[in-house]
């Protein structure tokens, strides 16, 4: 999942995997494809294993690797945090919407999301976000270093 919370813009990209090389090239994707003229993608993520600059090294040449790593500002979601994550938040929605019932195959999997991509960009759908910084504080109180 790839979004924009901002422009309620969203790219879901199936995939059979889960791995480094699965993340590098979506990375590559929205470098080169959705943002090719953007100074610098702001990218949060969870603290997935795979989602590090390293993955662009397992996937691509060092050149490579080196130029899409610098395309982006990292920023990482405290460990378990991806709640806070907006592009899983937007993958729950996706789910309850449009994957609530089995399908027969991976071709209808990759359908129903491309169907339900395509809806919500056009709703210009937004993830409403009511966590504040206050509320932040209290509940992540244990994350915060204390100033005793």
């Amino acid at each position: 999942m790839i979004f924009e919370p901002l422009a309620g813009k969203r790219e879901t990209i199936v995939t059979t995997t889960r791995k480094a090389i699965d993340f590098a090239e979506v990375l590559k994707f929205t470098s080169d494809i959705m943002y090719p003229h953007a100074e610098k993608i702001v990218l949060v993520t969870d603290n997935l294993n795979t989602h590090s600059p390293a993955s662009l090294y397992k996937a691509f040449p060092p050149e490579e690797a080196h130029r899409l790593a610098n395309r982006f500002e990292w920023h990482f979601t405290p460990k378990h945090g991806s709640w806070l994550d907006m592009a899983e938040i937007e993958i729950g929605v996706m789910c309850r919407q449009a994957l609530a019932k089995p399908l027969p195959d991976l071709n209808s999997f990759k359908r129903q999301v491309l169907i339900w991509t395509f809806r919500r960009n056009v709703e210009c759908a937004k993830v409403s976000w009511q966590f504040t910084t206050k509320d932040a504080r209290i509940k992540l109180k244990r994350l915060y270093p204390s100033t005793l």
